[in-house]
This record gives structure tokens, C-alpha cells and sequence, in this order.
């Protein structure tokens, strides 16, 4: 066990390593856009909203192929990884259509949700912008993927860390422009960084690609086939119901800064505060999740089930000590994050009462993600769909909306608050609870069930 431990440990630390940098880019907008008006950090609020909606459902159904690469991989399968990622470039390019496309027309979405006409202006360009960046970011996701189910992931840090250092200095030019040399950009500066980083990244991983010994015995650069149409319905049948439950999991999040954004610009600026701590967190399950489930699909494919068994139980007790440890810090620090993000006082004041609901947020956040990376690794992926769509849209997210808005009447439960974000988050968490304990015991089951086979 102490073996699998370090291994799990090692890998998910590089991911994590790569993740923070990712994540980072979204702090670094969130607060150079505070320091350039409340009005630009709530129109980030939606338009980071937005963007993740549409890019993290479509980088769900890449990311789901992990389990596919890393069994080939533990089979020694080698020359298969090489035609399996070819194949699934076919994949990239149709999601890559969808979500630009979904991206340049937000229209729709912005006036069912009732984005303020004073902010919609914003956010469209924003949008804009950022949707030419969707190829590269979803060809730099094929690339990480790769090389996470073979356990290999720290050429992907190098260069997401590298990333970093350019992304922060752009930004605070692009944004908040340079006196006398550069006019500043407002939130549209945050987009144009975005984009250039996304290009230099994928720019990295093609030399990488191309130059590193490490990749050639998968022959990745081999004569590009033909579309075969039964792999990629097997992609798509595995991918689909992936990208569809991601997509659940994050508009329930993401679509939270979309309605709160109608109780006015203190709400939407704290909320997004919290969003964005809320994203950090995440990224120490999701790094453990992803070691674990390469881990686990490495040892199906060598035909080692009780290896895989092995390799859960240490996942899920590291994602158990982690979260629990992140969740008990950032109450005790909630006070001086929400003053780090911003010089409003009544804009602190809400965020650091949102940070408390936090922490119960991100516990069970924690456990069901790990369920969902390990449940795809047995093939199961239409459970998470279902609870996703029940739990989290309809107890968080509907729920949220019901209590904030006083559609129903909530006197029955006076711990609830009405009017304010803090429902949504309320309502959220418990939704992320009741998902919590659906997913772990049939995980549970699984592996003493399901054989699989490259």
C-alpha cells in the first residue's frame, strides 16, 4: 500500500503543481479586474461563468478517455495508445466547433439568465475573444490527458507552470495598461492574456510532442487514419455521458454567478470570490481523483483487480485527510481571503460569510469527484448523469434559486437565507452531500463487480 501511496502522491502532486498554475490564471483576472472596477469583476463573474460552462463539459468528454489510454498502457499496448489518440483528434474537432460556437453566440443564455444590460456589453467581448482560443485549449487538454494515464504528467506542469509566469505580467498590462505607453483594456485584456496563452501552450506540448524520446514508442506522429467509426462511438459512448455530467456539475456551480448576478454588483463580486476559492480547493481532489484513476486503470488493464482495489482505498483516504484539512484552514482564514481580493468592505463582509458554507461545499465536493474519476474507470458514467441532473440542478441549483428568490417559502427551515448568495451555497452543499453517499457505495461495489478489458 505504501507503494501505491507514493505513486498516487507523486503523480497527483505534479497535477496539482500544473492545476494551481491553470487556476491561477483565473485568479490573476479575478483580482487585476477587481483593482480595475467592481463593475469589470461582477461582468468577469459572468463571463468566467460562461466560459467554463462551455469549455469544461467539452474537455469532460476528452478527459474521460484517461481510463482508455491508461488500460492500453497497462496492457503494454503501446503502439494502440499512438491510434488512439489520432482517432480521438476527430473528437477534438468537432468539440472544438461546438463550444466556439457556443461561446461567440452567448446571447441566449445571457438574457434567459437575466444578465444586467449594464454588464452584458463586457461580457460578449470577453466571450468573443476567448472562444478562438477553444482548439488549443482542448488540443492542450488531449496532450495532458495523455500523459496523466501514463503516468508521465510532469511535462504538462513544466509547461503550465511556464505558462503562469507569462500570463500574470500580460494580464496586469493588458488590464490595467501602462501610463503613458498602453491604454488599459478592462476585461477584454483578461480575454486577449487568455488567448495567447492558450496558443503558447499548445505551441510547448506539439515540440514536446515531437522532440522527447519518451513519446516514441507510441508512435504518435504516425500516418494520420481514416475515422473509425467504432472506435469513436465507443469514445463517444464513454466520453458523452462524462462531458454531459461535468457539464451538470459546473453549470450547477457556474450558473449560481449567472442568477446572483441579478442581486446587484456586491453580491456578484463576492460571490465570485468565493467561486474562485472554491475552484482552488477543487483541484486537490481532482489532482488525487486523476492519479488514483490512472492508477486504477493501469492495473485493470494489466488484469490485477485486486490491485485496483488497493489503489481505491488509498486514493479515497488521501482525498478524505486533504479535504478535510484544506475545508478546516480556509474557515479559520475566511476573513483575510476575502480582504486579499478585495478593497470593499461590504464586498469582504458577504465573502467571508459564504466562506463558512465553503467548507461543508468542498468535503463533500471532494469525495463524489473521486467517485466519478474512479466510477468511469469501470465504465460506469450514465449514474453520475442522472444524480448530477437530480441532485445538483434540482436540490442545488433549482433549490438555491427558490430559496434566494422566495419562490417557496423556506420559514420552516430559518437557517436558510433568503435574498443572498448564501443559499445557493447552502442548497449546493447539501446536494453535494446526498451525491456523495449515492456514488460511494455502488463505487464500492463496482470493483468487487466489473472486469475489464482492453
Amino acid at each position: 500500500m505504501s507503494t501505491e501511496r507514493s505513486t498516487i502522491v507523486r503523480h497527483a502532486g505534479t497535477v496539482l503543481v500544473g492545476q494551481l498554475a491553470v487556476m491561477a490564471f483565473g485568479i490573476t483576472d479575478t483580482v487585476v479586474a477587481g483593482r480595475f472596477a467592481d463593475t469589470a469583476l461582477a461582468a468577469l463573474s459572468v463571463g468566467s461563468a460562461t466560459y467554463i460552462t462551455v469549455h469544461i463539459s467539452l474537455m469532460g468528454m476528452l478527459q474521460a478517455l484517461l481510463p482508455v489510454w491508461a488500460e492500453l498502457h497497462g496492457a503494454n499496448k503501446n503502439v494502440a495508445v499512438g491510434q488512439s489518440v489520432r482517432q480521438a483528434l476527430y473528437l477534438c474537432l468537432l468539440t472544438s466547433v461546438m463550444g466556439m460556437a457556443a461561446l461567440a453566440f452567448p446571447g441566449p443564455l445571457l438574457n434567459w439568465t437575466r444578465v444586467p444590460e449594464v454588464l452584458q456589453a463586457e461580457v460578449r467581448e470577453y466571450l468573443l475573444i476567448v472562444a478562438f482560443g477553444v482548439p488549443a485549449s482542448l488540443l492542450f487538454r488531449m496532450y495532458s490527458t495523455l500523459n496523466q494515464s501514463l503516468g508521465k504528467p510532469k511535462l504538462v506542469t513544466w509547461v503550465q507552470v511556464g505558462a503562469l509566469a507569462v500570463k500574470v505580467p500580460l494580464s496586469i498590462v493588458l488590464v490595467l495598461g501602462v501610463p503613458g505607453l498602453f491604454p488599459p483594456l478592462g476585461l477584454a485584456g483578461c480575454a486577449w492574456a487568455t488567448l495567447a496563452v492558450n496558443y503558447l501552450m499548445l505551441g510547448l506540448a506539439l515540440w514536446l510532442l515531437r522532440t522527447q524520446d519518451f513519446y516514441r514508442p507510441y508512435r504518435i506522429w504516425a500516418v494520420m487514419e481514416a475515422p473509425n467509426w467504432q472506435v469513436l462511438m465507443r469514445f463517444v459512448r464513454l466520453g458523452l455521458p462524462s462531458g454531459l455530467a461535468i457539464g451538470v456539475e459546473v453549470t450547477s456551480f457556474t450558473m449560481m454567478s449567472l442568477f446572483i448576478a441579478r442581486l446587484g454588483v456586491v453580491a456578484s463580486a463576492s460571490h465570485q470570490i468565493v467561486a474562485n476559492m472554491a475552484a482552488v480547493l477543487y483541484m486537490v481532489p481532482l489532482a488525487l481523483s486523476i492519479a488514483s484513476s490512472a492508477r486504477l486503470s493501469y492495473w485493470l488493464g494489466a488484469g490485477q483487480p485486486q490491485r485496483a482495489r488497493q489503489v481505491l482505498r488509498t486514493g479515497l483516504g488521501l482525498v478524505l485527510m486533504l479535504s478535510l484539512g484544506l475545508a478546516t484552514a480556509m474557515w479559520l482564514a475566511r476573513d483575510a481571503i476575502a480582504a486579499l481580493y478585495t478593497q470593499s468592505p461590504e464586498v469582504a463582509a458577504l465573502a467571508s460569510a459564504l466562506l463558512l458554507w465553503l467548507a461543508l461545499y468542498h468535503f463533500a465536493d471532494a469525495i463524489q469527484v473521486f467517485c466519478v474519476f474512479a466510477l468511469r474507470s469501470y465504465r460506469i458514467t450514465l449514474l453520475p448523469l442522472v444524480s448530477y441532473t437530480v441532485l445538483l440542478w434540482g436540490m442545488g441549483l433549482a433549490g438555491g434559486y427558490a430559496v434566494a428568490y422566495e419562490v417557496l417559502d423556506a420559514s420552516a427551515l430559518p437557517w436558510l437565507v433568503t435574498q443572498s448568495p448564501i443559499a445557493f451555497w447552502q442548497t449546493s452543499s447539501l446536494a453535494l452531500c446526498v451525491t456523495a453517499g449515492l456514488l460511494l457505495p455502488v463505487l464500492w461495489r463496482a470493483s468487487y463487480q466489473k472486469q475489464i478489458r482492453v
